[in-house]
């Protein structure tokens, strides 16, 4: 039913409740995997007269790292499993976006990512990337509570 999946991982363990659902859907359907990790692009920030800049060049080569070992630790798991994985990183400040367009890009027929489950002012203030990404999305979104 489902053969290509794309699991949207944070480190969070939302992200690693996703991810066991989406390995044992991968073994039920012997799916194709991808694990994504979007982080937010460089940017400086002003308060007031003061300017707090973190070096752009080391901001890129830490989150790329940070990305990379997240990624890695999660398809080891698949691996170990016997499950094709692909890991993507990538860049974008509307994390919903990076996501929908990496599983147009992949043909993936199913996205898998946890949730918080804010709503209320909570949800308005802090957005959801759940949220966003169900409504965007082209395929259907399973979301992992607790």
């Amino acid at each position: 039913m489902f053969k290509t999946l794309l699991i949207a991982i944070d480190g969070s363990e939302l992200s690693e409740l996703a991810q066991s659902h989406g390995l044992e859907l991968a073994k039920t359907f012997g799916s194709q995997v991808f694990l994504v990790h979007v982080t937010p692009p460089w940017s400086s920030l002003v308060v007031g007269d003061a300017v707090v800049m973190y070096p752009p060049a080391d901001f890129e080569t830490s989150m790329s790292k940070a990305a990379h070992n997240l990624l890695k630790k999660a398809a080891e798991k698949f691996a170990a499993a016997g499950i094709p994985v692909e890991i993507i990183h990538t860049t974008d400040p509307q994390a919903h976006k990076a996501i929908v367009e990496t599983a147009k890009a992949k043909g993936c027929d199913l996205i898998i990512m946890g949730s918080h489950g804010r709503h209320g002012l909570a949800g308005l203030m802090l957005g959801s990337v759940a949220t966003k990404t169900v409504t965007h999305a082209h395929v259907p979104v399973l979301i992992c509570r607790t």
